[in-house]
């Protein structure tokens, strides 16, 4: 079980920039092709950037042509949380780090084999910790 990060309102904004606690405490997203890592093809982790959770391997991450980072899973069963979304007059599965509950994005059911899901996921609620090539 995740120690949870519990802060303030305050507290995140603090430690936030504005655009990532739009989208990871008001639940907003970005413009798609404007986040830092929709078309990133370095080797590593990504992270909550609300957090420093691990959330998604890059081994996971494929072209969606949605422009946003997309993955066909987390990197572990427990790194998010989803829940049901209805907002914008539609149904989707909002997809949560399950460590502080930031939103990071949404789920739907059109990703590539062998999960066949498409974790659709906001830069801006990301950070990134590039693969360590280790020398011989």
């Amino acid at each position: 079980m995740k120690t949870a990060v519990k802060k303030t309102e305050q507290e995140w904004k603090t430690c936030l920039t504005p655009e990532q606690y739009q989208i990871l405490r008001e639940n907003g997203t970005e413009v798609p092709f404007t986040g830092r890592y929709w078309n990133k093809k370095d080797n590593g982790m990504y992270v909550c950037a609300a957090c420093g959770a691990e959330l998604f391997s890059s081994e996971t991450k494929f072209e969606s042509y949605t422009g946003w980072p997309s993955f066909y899973k987390p990197a572990k069963a427990d790194s998010v949380d989803t829940k049901s979304d209805n907002a914008m007059l539609m149904a989707r599965t909002e997809v949560l780090c399950s460590k502080c509950q930031g939103h990071l994005g949404h789920v739907f059911n059109d990703g590539p084999q062998p999960t066949g899901l498409r974790y659709c996921i906001n830069s801006a609620a990301l950070d990134f910790k590039k693969k360590e090539v280790r020398k011989k």
